[in-house]
């Protein structure tokens, strides 16, 4: 096992790789030149590493070698995948001779890079199918980044790092994935590059759960927000909201209750029959933040994160983690990826979390700032009625901010910015989620009534939350 240097350099990361006589491979650079495998050739005796470089960087050229793309998108998975396959079959066709000695790699990455009006979306996949073994199966690692520097120029050198970083981790770290994800910014900055998605595959990270991976993302630092879908599946968010409506609802989900289903179902449907959505476009989000992840200033408990998204995706939820402790923030990312509309449901609560104006201090523009982004053009919050002390429905029609701010809340209103949901179901009001989850841990009967069943079945099965149980 190797230990750890976060000052190694690209140079010598690239130039170490150079003189293990036993790594050979391709490198295949679409869309950014070919400063990766450029960081091998600058380091020396690059000659016992490199079999090929290509980079068919014309379309027409693109097409021929690796085929077209359904969608019409070069800097897409599965045309870095398409690449992947072509790359490393090639090598195991070309060099037989030399299968029982190598550890064949193909590094591909399909790059948008700023171009020259400045006026695009830099982005790009990077990805290495390389084996462990002389004969063995190879492993995948993919990265989505997304690519900060306001200079062409710039954006290259830093792909190039990261290109470097991700062929040596996954030679040197991969008996330690965390690390491996860690050594991805070695020589760079979150102001460079953010890396949001990332996968690991093959025999050699069978034991890999790519969900946790996503996790370090997001604590880490190198993204605010990470997604996965139902199976379990990393997904990469500017696929994944490609001219999509977005309806996301943010929770602890510990557990999940029959509130939450209702007010998801109930939310969605109103969503869904807005005049200029369609239904068939629309994804649905749960959203987990950082901070309902950790108690007080504990680190997060990898378990439960992973308890609650069981549950979630057994629900058929996609679920979001993401460091937005502000709606607006929320709301900001979401909007990079697409134009159409996008709505939020929450519960009466968190209306009034929204209108405190100490959560946006930093902002010169304060409340009003962070509103211009919350309530966009096609911005609409859901608001899910509550019960109070003494049984009483609160609804927005209840609801009273702060003297000063009772304007901007009839601006609101008048501008069809709030709906309340309808058709509730009042029964379930008086479940609290702190109140259940204080029923599961003490092992006290009836708590299987306030969620949903399969839900009840999971936590019972897996003693999950602290249900006094003993696993068989």
């Amino acid at each position: 096992m190797i230990t750890y240097d976060k000052n190694l350099g690209t140079k010598q990361k690239a130039l170490r790789i150079n003189l293990d006589r036993r790594i050979y491979g391709s490198f295949a650079e679409i869309g950014a030149g070919q400063d990766v495998a450029a960081n091998f050739f600058k380091a020396g005796g690059a000659s016992g590493t490199i079999a090929k470089t290509i980079s068919a960087y014309d379309m027409a050229f693109s097409d021929a070698i690796y085929g077209e793309e359904a969608s019409g998108r070069y800097v897409c998975e599965p045309r870095l995948v398409k690449m992947l396959n072509r790359e490393y079959k090639l090598l195991n066709v070309r060099l037989t001779e030399s299968a029982s000695e190598k550890m064949f790699f193909a590094f591909a990455d399909t790059v948008a890079a700023l171009n020259y009006q400045k006026t695009n979306d830099p982005h790009g996949w990077i990805g290495l199918r390389f084996q462990l073994r002389p004969d063995s199966e190879p492993n995948d690692v993919i990265i989505h980044v997304r690519m900060k520097d306001n200079d062409n120029i710039l954006q290259q050198q830093a792909l190039g790092v990261i290109g470097v970083n991700l062929v040596y981790g996954c030679f040197f770290y991969h008996e330690q994935p965390e690390i491996l994800l860690q050594s991805l910014m070695d020589d760079l900055h979150t102001d460079r590059i953010e890396i949001d998605m990332i996968r690991f595959a093959g025999p050699d990270f069978a034991d890999v759960d790519n969900r946790l991976m996503s996790l370090y993302l997001v604590k880490k630092g190198f993204t605010n927000a990470a997604l996965f879908g139902p199976d379990g599946n990393v997904m990469n968010p500017s696929e994944a909201f490609y001219k999509k409506h977005i309806l996301a609802v943010r929770g602890r989900f510990r557990p999940v209750t029959n509130v939450f289903v209702d007010m998801l179902k109930k939310g969605q449907m109103q969503f869904e029959n807005e005049p200029d959505v369609d239904d068939d476009k629309v994804v649905v989000l749960s959203e987990l933040t950082l901070r309902s992840l950790q108690s007080g200033d504990e680190e997060i408990n990898e378990k439960d994160f992973l308890d609650r998204v069981d549950i979630l995706c057994s629900l058929g939820q996609t679920v979001l983690i993401s460091n937005f402790h502000e709606y607006y923030k929320l709301i900001s990312y979401l909007n990079r990826f697409t134009q159409k509309r996008m709505a939020l449901i929450m519960g009466m609560p968190n209306l009034a979390y929204i209108f405190e104006e100490k959560h946006y201090q930093n902002l010169t523009g304060g409340i009003l700032a962070a509103f211009a982004t919350l309530f966009g053009p096609k911005i609409k919050l859901y608001l899910y009625p509550t019960a109070d002390t003494d049984g009483n429905v609160v609804t927005s029609r209840e609801f009273s901010p702060p003297a000063h701010l009772r304007g901007l809340f009839q601006y609101m209103l008048d501008n069809d910015k709030f709906e309340d949901v309808l058709n509730y179901d009042k029964n379930l009001l008086s479940i609290h989620t702190d109140s259940i989850l204080k029923m599961i841990q003490s092992g006290e009967s009836g708590w299987e009534d306030y969620v949903p069943k399969s839900v009840a079945k999971m936590i019972k099965e897996n003693c999950l939350f602290g249900f006094p149980c003993q696993l068989v």
